[in-house]
């Protein structure tokens, strides 16, 4: 599917926000605009699609499927990182299921046989075939990094480089004193929410609703410092937390001490992950579209040392509190999916003052999508 295929005159960014309105609300309940972002954004952005803890060994393999696509990841018995299509070249078939540590990789239909390498290796009572090697088959491969402790894969063979995108994000979180690359994976949380992927992304890209939709992480942070800095193609929060003072300790639901906290950072990255990084641990957000109007939202916490006793009950409060937070959220972007159908809306406004992240990730969304 193509832009010119579908009518995205509707919308077009003006650079000052102060005149500028936000996306058609049929940008977010048409299945075409995301059948178009499917090809657009998601085939064409770096994606996580899993733990480089589970690919630390030789022969380490997992599966997945982004935008669509299946996809097996590998470490190699060089030790070499390679992400595959998950589609044997002889009848579409796939090649691995799930995910465990193998020396080869055999189709689930015929038998046909790849090396970690993804080079044909066999292919049972094939002699007679014309115009056709051995030599010259291979599973299709795709560009893929590891970044901190995920890894990330790209449809798009031509991709830049995940530090062309990411920017300085990776060393300023080095630089800051967080130790991102040694934290350790302790828990996953799905949750399957009602409304489009953007409402979501653009739910996290504001604090505009922290004093009405979230008071107990209203009680946490400094309001007024509340700021978002937008890049290229991420954008930074600034949300520091506020002082612990005496005599409200009782009204704090996540009293933590030292600086660490005011100094967390907060990170989006264009289109859809969202990382959040304090001393001791670190969370990363997943926004992946299900159809037009579900998305799921995967969180995943990962700890330096996680510890027992107290250091696994902050983790454990840590937790909880964000699971709130989240399922605060999930009310609020759904109810927005509603009104995103009703005859009643079409455009908004954006506030200059707390909204300049929701405007630049519409932005970029418009920018992908009517891009050749």
């Amino acid at each position: 599917m193509h832009s010119s295929t579908i009518d995205l005159s509707d919308y077009t960014p003006v650079h000052d926000l102060s005149h500028a309105e936000t996306m058609p609300a049929r940008w977010y309940t048409e299945p075409d605009i995301l059948k178009l972002e499917n090809d657009k954004i998601f085939s064409k952005t770096w994606q996580p699609v899993g733990k480089r803890e589970d690919l630390m060994r030789g022969g380490d393999f997992f599966t997945c499927d982004v935008a669509g696509e299946p996809l097996i990841i590998t470490r190699g018995l060089d030790k070499k990182l390679r992400a595959f299509y998950n589609v044997c070249p002889h009848r579409a078939g796939v090649v691995a299921d799930g995910r465990g540590n193998r020396k080869s990789l055999q189709c689930k239909y015929h038998g046909w046989t790849y090396d970690l390498t993804g080079k044909l290796m066999r292919a049972p009572e094939f002699e007679g075939v014309n115009n056709w090697n051995v030599d010259d088959v291979c599973l299709k491969s795709l560009p893929v990094e590891e970044w901190g402790p995920w890894v990330f894969v790209n449809l798009d063979p031509t991709a830049k480089p995940m530090n062309d995108i990411y920017g300085t994000i990776h060393s300023e979180i080095v630089q800051a004193g967080f130790n991102i690359d040694a934290m350790k994976f302790i828990e996953r949380r799905d949750y399957v929410i009602k409304c489009n992927w953007k409402v979501y992304v653009d739910n996290y890209l504001e604090g505009y609703h922290l004093p009405i939709a979230h008071p107990d992480l209203f009680r946490e942070i400094d309001y007024d410092q509340y700021e978002v800095e937008t890049f290229r193609y991420y954008s930074k929060q600034h949300a520091p937390i506020r002082e612990v003072k005496e005599g409200d300790v009782r009204d704090r639901r996540y009293v933590r001490s030292g600086d660490g906290e005011a100094e967390a950072l907060y990170y989006w990255i264009f289109p859809n992950v969202m990382l959040n990084v304090y001393l001791d641990n670190t969370s990363i957000n997943i926004i992946i579209p299900i159809d037009h109007e579900t998305t799921l939202t995967v969180f995943e916490w990962y700890f330096e040392q996680p510890g027992t006793g107290a250091g696994w009950g902050s983790m454990q409060e840590i937790i909880a509190f964000s699971d709130q937070i989240q399922v605060e959220d999930i009310e609020l972007c759904e109810w927005v999916q509603k009104g995103l159908n009703s005859r009643a809306y079409d455009k908004g406004r954006f506030s200059v003052l707390r909204e300049n992240g929701v405007h630049h990730f519409q932005s970029l969304v418009h920018e992908f999508l009517i891009a050749d």
